[in-house]
């Protein structure tokens, strides 16, 4: 049986974004000043109420949407009274969100005779909160607000008079059919409609920050033509074009690419570094931003470049408790709110994440097999040095040859690997491990990182330094294989906690360890097979606790959830080992998942209920962000190892390994970038399952070779050598 389902996060809200701005409104988009709705700028809510009556009464909504994640267009249908005959008069109101946040109100009597009269009111409150205390319904730090109303300016203006904190906001009236006035907290406007003659109000808020006014401009549905929004039209216009017959797979390429596209701060010096999410996390994550730009390299290779500089600009430089910070150890987050500023939590510049570390070193050497940008690496290599020197000093505190993560902030995060929420790292009995802790990925992403930053060095000529780093990651995985393994379970452990015992837990954790190729070739096809084991694989993705944990919980953030990120790396790391039956299962999952949700979009989080008959969509972690930046980068990533797409750019190479399932028999991208190379790339399955490939169109100076994946288990020397025979003829 087919159902017809519509998923989305927050279903009680719609939500408008650009840059480091944000709007939360009802259904009815409006801001009532319920929960977290208003309007933001740096996680500051500046508007907490923004809200429509006309001659007192709210009106009706009729269609409400966002439209192009940076505005939100809705229908409303003005009530019925003395001077407003009934359902005659609409609005259309068009908030656009930028810098500040313009607003258009278009109200038309559509009356064969009568006039419409009445008071159009806009309700308005400012509070100045930080997003994270109205996100929970609480305000710890509070000051008064003073309003002022310039009637010659036709503005008002909202003062928050905080003695450590310059912040305003201006709302203008922009243009009116007649001057407006402000009573009781509202602008009124004494409307007059004659039958088909449409009136608009137009609006600007217009935020003050330290003395400086930010303009909200003139906009249309477009974008307009500001710095940002010519920066999201190029990238939308540079993603290569997906068809294929499969509707569905389709559908969610153009939806995440899209939305990537969406999500850059537009930082002044690093403008196409992508914020994590909507609405939690528009602000500097290091690790989300850095994988967010890995899992898009084939989509939007540009994106990599900022964020690799932007991370390499806040790396540590001292060591400060507070903020977990240490010398050469890469930026968690970065935030912009009151709290932050006031330094009541520490992240206005926060350390406490031992996965950006090396994450900043892979993402360096794949930004480098991507574009061949040398100078850039180059640019970037004494971050990289000083990233492996904190690995070595600090990552590893008890010299064991493990990474093992401490909290030393009163208000830090407890768990500081890939899972970062304080209750994500269980033992077998489900409690609470305490730190410090080494967990599995951490291990396998400095194996990465130390090859990564090799191939880096090696092309920029320090050989001695590479060669030295590819020594130490052979000891890495052989020390790493020894005390991790768990035989019994043919699996790898949790992590080590503080007695460096194996965490027994089954978690997914285990599944990062494929993309990077930590995992001995003999052990990754019995990896790969448990982890889609009925206790992890829900049938909608792989679950990050085992369903017969003691501590499974399918709604929750880390103990049994389904996140589409990181099935994007296990995607990878199947097709690494040649472990094609288990990516099409994969594949087939999430693409499955993504026809659950509005616009194809997959949210943060999934819920971890089972794929069968009594549970017809898994359900959604109940704060998931949407969009979510790796979430949509986790479909470029998996169509890349579909088709086993590797780059070599400073040689001129792209290798391919394609092996499409029967549900997706053909699959062709235009616009594909290797280094300064563009590519056209068809690919169709046969009749016995064998995925042809035809390079049709070229530009620029690359060769495309097929070659079996590093791990599979065709990849022998001679199967090499005749794959890349045979790749001439396609080339």
């Amino acid at each position: 049986m087919t159902h017809r389902i519509a998923l989305r996060s927050r279903e009680d809200q719609h939500i408008a974004y650009s840059g480091r701005s944000l709007l939360i409104a009802d259904l009815a988009g409006a801001v009532t000043g319920r929960r977290d709705e208003g309007f933001y700028v740096e996680d500051t809510r500046l508007l907490s109420r923004a809200e429509l009556t006309v001659d007192g009464r709210p009106l009706k909504p009729v269609a409400v949407s966002p439209v192009g994640g940076a505005a939100l267009l809705a229908y409303l249908e003005a009530p019925a009274g003395p001077g407003v005959p009934e359902e005659k008069v609409y609005a259309a109101v068009a908030c656009f969100v930028g810098e500040g946040l313009w607003t258009e109100l278009r109200f038309e009597n559509y009356a064969v005779d009568a006039v419409a009269r009445f008071e159009l009111a806009l309700h308005l409150a400012a509070d100045f909160a930080d997003l994270n205390e109205a996100k929970e319904g609480r305000r710890g730090q509070t000051a008064p607000v003073e309003t002022t109303w310039d009637a010659a300016r036709q503005e008002v203006c909202f003062l928050y008079r905080h003695p450590q904190l310059d912040r305003a906001v201006a709302v203008r009236v922009a243009g009116s059919p007649a001057p407006a006035r402000f009573a009781d907290g509202a602008l009124l406007f004494a409307l007059e409609l004659a039958p088909h003659r449409p009136v608009e109000i137009h609006l600007a808020v217009e935020p003050v920050f330290d003395g400086a006014r930010r303009p909200a401009a003139h906009r249309r549905f477009d974008e307009g033509d500001t710095p940002l929004g010519r920066l999201r039209r190029r990238l939308r216009e540079e993603a290569p074009a997906l068809t294929t017959t499969n509707p569905t797979v389709a559908r969610a390429w153009r939806t995440a690419t899209a939305d990537l596209a969406s999500l850059p701060l537009g930082l002044d010096d690093t403008p196409a570094a992508p914020s994590a999410g909507i609405p939690i996390y528009q602000r500097f994550f290091g690790r989300d931003m850095l994988t967010i730009a890995w899992q898009a390299l084939l989509a939007l290779p540009g994106l990599m470049r900022d964020t690799l500089r932007l991370n390499a600009a806040w790396q540590g430089t001292t060591i400060d408790d507070w903020r977990d910070e240490e010398p050469g150890k890469m930026i968690h987050q970065a935030r912009w709110g009151p709290l932050s500023l006031l330094g009541v939590d520490p992240v206005a510049r926060y350390y406490g994440d031992y996965a950006t570390p090396p994450d900043f070193l892979i993402m360096l050497g794949q930004y480098l097999a991507w574009t061949g940008d040398l100078a850039t690496v180059r640019e970037l290599l004494p971050a990289a040095r000083k990233a492996l020197d904190w690995l070595d000093r600090y990552g590893d505190l008890d010299g064991d040859g493990f990474i093992e993560y401490v909290t030393r902030s009163e208000q830090g995060v407890k768990n500081q690997g890939w899972k970062d929420s304080p209750d994500a790292i269980v033992d077998a009995s489900g409690r609470q491990v305490p730190n410090p802790i080494a967990t599995c990925e951490l291990q396998a992403y400095w194996y990465a990182g130390l090859q990564m930053a090799a191939a880096a060095f090696f092309a920029a000529g320090d050989r001695a330094y590479a060669l030295d780093l590819l020594r130490r990651q052979r000891d890495l995985k052989r020390r790493f294989d020894e005390a991790f393994w768990l035989a019994d379970e043919g699996f790898y452990a949790l992590g080590l906690g503080p007695d460096k015992a194996p965490i027994r837990s089954i978690a997914s954790n285990a599944g990062h360890l494929l993309a990077t190729g930590i995992v001995p070739r003999e052990k990754g096809p019995l990896v790969a097979r448990r982890l889609l084991a009925p206790d992890l694989f829900s049938g909608w993705g792989v679950r990050t606790l085992s369903s017969d944990h003691p501590a499974y919980n399918p709604f929750s953030y880390h103990l049994g959830s389904v996140w589409p990120v990181e099935n994007g790396t296990f995607a990878l790391g199947f097709a690494r080992y040649g472990c094609w039956d288990e990516l099409h299962r994969l594949a087939e999952a999430l693409f499955a998942a993504t026809d659950l949700f509005s616009g194809n979009r997959l949210p943060e989080a999934l819920g971890g209920l089972p794929r069968d008959a009594r549970h017809p969509h898994p359900g959604i972690y109940p704060e998931s962000n949407e969009p979510q930046g790796w979430s949509a980068s986790a479909i470029v990533l998996l169509v890349q190892a579909l088709l086993g797409l590797r780059p070599v750019a400073p040689l001129g190479l792209l290798l391919v390994d394609p092996h499409l399932p029967p549900w997706l028999p053909d699959l062709r991208l235009e616009g594909v970038r290797v280094g300064r190379a563009r590519l056209d790339l068809e690919f169709r399955r046969g009749p016995g399952g064998q995925t042809t490939y035809r390079v049709a169109r070229r530009a620029g100076r690359v060769r495309v070779l097929r070659q079996p994946t590093p791990e599979a288990p065709e990849a022998s020397l001679g199967g090499r050598a005749s794959a890349a025979l045979a790749s001439l003829f396609h080339s």
